[in-house]
């Protein structure tokens, strides 16, 4: 067992006492990468108050504690661990990155409060067989005017409407999910007009009919989907395609009244 604590930090960093005591060292410091280290708890850090970025990716943490005292801290990585629950994060106000990739987590939940931050990662949850990762509306809700970018990649979600709510998402990253209908992307990316990235490869949607150019038609601020970028050109062709085939529905209509009103004189 090896727990991240004060004195491993000062240890690991070659502190020596010259002119100022660990405490006040501690205090200045704003980047700790202890990642790879077989860390599988946190002590209380509360003397580095100056923190800012805390790598501890690719250890056996299993739960998140006394980071309370974090209040600077803006990039948090913790992919790679053993966490099957978000917590103790709310203090974090200044939180701007967040990865939690390839843990245990079941539910986006815990992140009420965290009015700053911008990427959420959670991709590759090591999930029970059949289960698929959840969104705490509570969460999305509090994250709807910040998050910019999100990784969900692996997770076999199969339904992406609820993220409608992140009315400033410009990237998502949803690759080997379970999405099966374009219905409900179009309903998505009409709700997210500031979309200019979406990764979808490997979703059973892409095998869809038209899946990509009824994408494109309906959102006019995607600029990359599924790792290809949009052209101009393209998405005029296909929006002159489409006024096409209406028109010509409108037209055919038209005709089809037009012969009625002609039978019904006749009568």
């Amino acid at each position: 067992m090896v727990r991240l604590t004060l004195d491993l930090i000062a240890k690991s960093n070659n502190f020596k006492p010259r002119k100022e005591t660990t405490s006040q060292y501690l205090k200045k410091i704003t980047h700790i990468n202890f990642s790879d280290k077989n860390i599988d708890a946190i002590e209380d850090l509360s003397l580095c108050k100056n923190l800012s970025v805390l790598y501890l990716y690719d250890n056996r943490i299993s739960q998140i504690t006394n980071l309370n005292y974090a209040t600077n801290l803006t990039h948090l990585y913790l992919q790679n661990n053993c966490i099957s629950c978000i917590e103790n994060l709310r203090s974090l106000r200044k939180l701007e990155k967040l990865y939690l990739g390839g843990n245990y987590i079941a539910v986006i939940e815990g992140l009420e409060g965290l009015e700053g931050l911008r990427e959420l990662h959670v991709e590759s949850q090591r999930l029970p067989l059949g289960e698929k990762l959840l969104f705490d509306p509570r969460t999305l809700h509090s994250l709807a005017k910040s998050l910019s970018t999100l990784n969900i990649s692996n997770n076999n979600i199969d339904d992406i409407r609820d993220l409608e709510i992140l009315e400033n998402l410009n990237q998502l990253i949803a690759v080997n999910n379970q999405v099966l209908h374009v219905k409900d992307l179009e309903f998505l990316l009409n709700k997210l007009i500031k979309l200019w990235k979406m990764d979808l490869n490997g979703n059973p949607v892409c095998l869809r009919p038209k899946y990509r150019d009824r994408l494109i038609l309906v959102s006019k601020s995607l600029e990359f989907l599924d790792g290809k970028e949009i052209k101009n050109m393209e998405r005029q062709f296909l929006m002159n395609w489409k006024a096409s085939k209406d028109a010509r529905k409108i037209s055919k209509k038209r005709n089809s009244k037009n012969e009625e009103d002609s039978l019904s004189e006749g009568i």
